[in-house]
């Protein structure tokens, strides 16, 4: 029998209204699964068991009644360490934060709480998010629950871990640069980044988004009804809509589905990759898409120039610790970011300006297709103690060149998984749709889903 704690969060509220689950019942089965596979993990922050509880108890008796207090009451979630809930510290993955306790629930937070879901507990991430790792100076060393040796990525490192792990159906994480998708590829699950606004976070800043990360894209859906509530915290939010999230596949037949074999920066696509993903495009060509190829668009140029901003920005952030709390500072973190120290100002000014270049590239390569395929990452999960998959502070990011373009285009994009290794660790697709489109990006995701539903995987047990 499927244990509760590995049940969709569509199935635990198909079960919760039917009288015939539990919400109890579940939190101490994602409990148990927990505490049975933390030690080796290392994917939460803020673990509350006996809190959860108390709030699955009260969630219990207003199904009783048949009176939930929202679309998610008694489904446990998780939320990222960056995203701030109230009375407790948000420490950004680093041990050089001030361990204040947060005022206010950010938005996601807040919104999980409306809907009734159970915040159980954080999810971890590493030094500031700059980094597609679960190594932080802060938290324990978070592990692949595929392979404990290998990462989970990052920096969303903990919601990926958890979610392969089975620590119930939900956790949201965030994204400026694939930090969603890069862990959701590397675990096997489904992330979507999506267009930007769509999410209100607070902070607010450009590229980033938050996003779910769950087993099945019908519960991302079920997780986007409730995140892209308004909330007037985010001045760059979009404006409120009443959008009809999908339940069922979108039809595949005449959409115009670019294929992105290379990216034009960082590293190429390993053979075994790059075959999984022409895969996924057969599969899309025999469902009736038209399926052409997308030439690649970045350069290395632009790529480098964002990385110089992102250091010099950096660098601004930890002149303004003490000496003492910069200490704290991963040493990779620190070597990436002094790096870019005595920059001249128009080097840091074409690498901010390579935000919009890639925003001009991205929207203009993937105008004349509804959807475009990629890898998620030219490489599979990596030794669990590296910084990045290159462990080279002054070479970081050459892994994330089929992501970072649709963060700053603010185009939806999802990871699904679309096959496996020779030794089984997760191949990730990506599937980018059109700006504001994450509505049938999802249903064009549920169908991929659907057309691979035979050859699932069981998820790892720990």
């Amino acid at each position: 029998m499927i244990s509760l704690s590995d049940l969709t969060a569509v199935a635990l509220l198909d079960g919760y209204a039917k009288r015939q689950l539990s919400p109890v019942d579940v939190m101490r089965a994602v409990i148990a699964r927990v505490e049975k596979a933390e030690p080796k993990l290392h994917a939460t922050y803020l673990f509350a068991p006996e809190r959860a509880l108390e709030e699955a108890r009260r969630s219990e008796a207003r199904w009783a009644k048949a009176a939930p207090m929202g679309p998610l009451d008694g489904v446990p979630a998780t939320v990222k360490d960056n995203i701030a809930t109230e009375g407790e510290p948000k420490p950004l993955g680093t041990a050089a934060t001030d361990l204040a306790p947060e005022p206010r629930d950010a938005p996601p937070a807040e919104r999980l709480r409306e809907a009734g879901a159970i915040l159980f507990a954080k999810t971890t991430m590493p030094d500031y998010g700059m980094l597609s790792s679960g190594l932080s100076s802060f938290h324990p060393l978070t592990r692949n629950p595929w392979k404990l040796d290998r990462n989970p990525g990052g920096s969303s490192a903990g919601a990926g871990a958890a979610g392969a792990a089975g620590y119930g159906p939900l956790h949201v994480g965030t994204d400026i640069g694939g930090s969603v998708r890069l862990p959701a590829g590397w675990c096997g699950l489904f992330g979507l980044k999506p267009s930007a606004g769509r999410v209100p976070v607070d902070p607010p800043y450009i590229g980033r988004v938050a996003g779910p990360m769950t087993r099945s894209v019908g519960d991302s859906a079920l997780l986007m009804a409730v995140l892209s509530q308004p909330d007037a915290r985010d001045y760059t939010s979009l404006e409120p809509q009443k959008l009809d999230w999908p339940t069922r596949p979108s039809s595949l037949k005449g959409l115009r589905i670019g294929l992105l074999r290379e990216a034009g920066c960082g590293w190429k696509p390993r053979p075994e990759i790059l075959a999984a993903v022409e895969r996924a495009a057969r599969d899309f060509e025999a469902a009736g898409a038209i399926v052409e190829p997308l030439a690649p668009f970045l350069t290395q140029d632009n790529l480098d120039g964002l990385d110089k901003f992102w250091r010099t920005r950096s660098l601004l952030d930890l002149k303004a610790l003490s000496s003492e709390r910069r200490a704290k500072v991963l040493p990779f973190i620190r070597a990436w970011a002094e790096s870019a120290e005595g920059l001249p100002g128009d080097v840091v000014f074409e690498g901010f300006s390579q935000i919009l270049e890639m925003r001009r590239k991205a929207i203009s390569a993937t105008l004349r297709f509804d959807y475009v395929l990629s890898p998620t990452s030219p490489v599979e999960a990596y030794a669990a103690e590296f910084a990045s998959p290159s462990d080279d502070p002054l070479d970081p990011f050459p892994h994330i060149g089929f992501t970072v373009a649709f963060n700053m285009s603010e185009q939806p994009a999802a990871s699904i998984n679309c096959g496996f290794t020779a030794d089984g660790l997760p191949i990730g697709l990506q599937i980018i749709g059109r700006r504001f489109d994450d509505v049938g990006l999802l249903g064009v995701a549920l169908a991929f889903e659907e057309m691979r539903a035979g050859e699932a995987r069981p998820w790892p047990e720990l």
